[in-house]
């Protein structure tokens, strides 16, 4: 039977066993984890959607290339096509303002003074041919018509004779020469009809019009085109002398562009011509220059010129600001050339994004000039290259995301 001295003596020694097993064990995990594999589900530590690469002091390279799935470029807009040089040649640009085709505009006036019924026109809408823009009524008109009407009923009196005459010089009982003066006397009268209808419908009016209205007239378009202008108050009097609406077909139009005296030798009639405009950055519109001025403004000393564009869905409006690039005389030279889009600045260089093996790599250029915009590059791009043209600021902005999770 022990005594409490030695059970004490007992619990002391198994404590100190205890500590010791537990140091050896420690010290044991610490050397062998040098070489230990990670535990189950541990992450790599990679950016997702990017290729990393190993410098030579053992440090992760910061990647040049991004990676995504054909719904992520979809999503951000991406578009990739195949660079191909072109023929550039020697460039003049100029600033200009659009203007309706003036061979194509109309200011639509009454032929006479009448004053305004309706005016179901309204600015902004596209008319047809023929279609009426206004109502008027006119004392002029009114007097046309029954002008119109009497010489209707002088020409069924008149027939009549004609044909009473014409009967009885059958029968030889009346001279030929009364004879004659009835067919004169119905002649007269068809063609007074005639001219009554004539100067009616001139006037507006219709001939077959009743009641209130054979004083009204019609103000109508000349021509297809838009209402760009309308000056109408119900219930005034319109004369001749004020236009009550500006019609015009939009379907072409004209850039307007001042040309400096010294790129005068530069520019032909029937030159091509790029424009841009604030509206649509990133777009051109096609034209060409179909007039150069005969004279030369002495204070700005440039020439009016004038580019024609198709604008069939009207999204070129008059009095818009724009730019238009118009090719020079002299020999082309090959060059490549992306919009301008397609170039952006990353760390402070121009820099664009090759597709290449499954991947977007960013690639720093050297851009040239712009034209119509596009801007030519120097170098950093070979024909055949794969690059992004449209969605390049979504890819530049995944970059910059993913060098911030590098804690750069």
């Amino acid at each position: 039977m022990s005594t409490p001295d030695q059970k004490s003596r007992l619990r002391l020694a198994a404590i100190a066993g205890a500590v010791a097993l537990a140091l050896g064990l420690a010290a044991c995990s610490k050397d062998s984890g040098k070489d230990a594999p990670a535990a189950p589900g541990a992450k790599a530590e990679e950016h997702a959607g990017e290729k990393k690469g190993e410098g030579k002091d053992g440090h992760a390279e910061e990647a040049t290339e991004l990676t995504l799935t054909s719904e992520e470029a979809e999503r951000a807009g991406v578009k990739v096509e195949a660079v191909k040089a072109q023929a550039l040649g020697e460039t003049v640009v100029v600033t200009a303002t659009i203007y309706p085709d003036q061979d194509r505009l109309v200011r639509v006036s009454p032929r006479i003074e009448g004053r305004i019924l309706s005016a179901p026109a309204k600015l902004g809408d596209k008319v047809r041919a023929g279609q009426t823009l206004a109502t008027l009524d006119s004392v002029e008109v009114g007097e046309s018509h029954a002008a119109w009407t009497q010489a209707q009923a002088e020409l069924r009196i008149a027939e009549a004779d004609f044909k009473r005459a014409e009967s009885l010089n059958a029968e030889e009982i009346i001279p030929r020469k009364d004879f004659l003066r009835a067919q004169a006397d119905r002649d007269k009268a068809s063609a007074a009809l005639r001219a009554a209808a004539d100067r009616l419908r001139l006037l507006g009016g219709a001939p077959g019009a009743t009641g209130t209205g054979v004083a009204g007239f019609a103000v109508t378009a000349p021509f297809a085109g838009t209402v760009i202008d309308k000056k109408v108050t119900l219930g005034e009097l319109a004369t001749p002398s004020e236009p009550m609406f500006t019609v015009a077909d939009l379907s072409r139009v004209w850039i307007q562009a001042a040309l400096p005296e010294a790129a005068l030798m530069k520019v032909r009639v029937g030159a091509n011509a790029k424009v841009t405009v604030p509206a649509y950055p990133g777009e051109t519109f096609s034209g060409k220059v179909s007039h150069i001025g005969a004279m030369l403004d002495k204070d700005t000393r440039t020439v009016a010129a004038r580019i024609e564009v198709p604008n069939a869905d009207g999204r070129l409006k008059p009095e818009m600001f724009a730019t238009a690039t118009i090719e020079a005389v002299g020999e082309k030279r090959e060059a490549i050339a992306l919009p301008d889009a397609a170039i952006v600045l990353l760390e402070g260089k121009p820099t664009i994004f090759v597709f290449e093996q499954g991947a977007y790599e960013a690639r720093e250029v050297e851009p040239g000039e712009r034209i119509a915009g596009r801007t030519v590059l120097k170098s950093g791009v070979k024909p055949g290259d794969q690059v992004v043209t449209e969605g390049a600021y979504a890819l530049k902005a995944r970059k910059l995301k993913s060098q911030l999770g590098h804690g750069h």
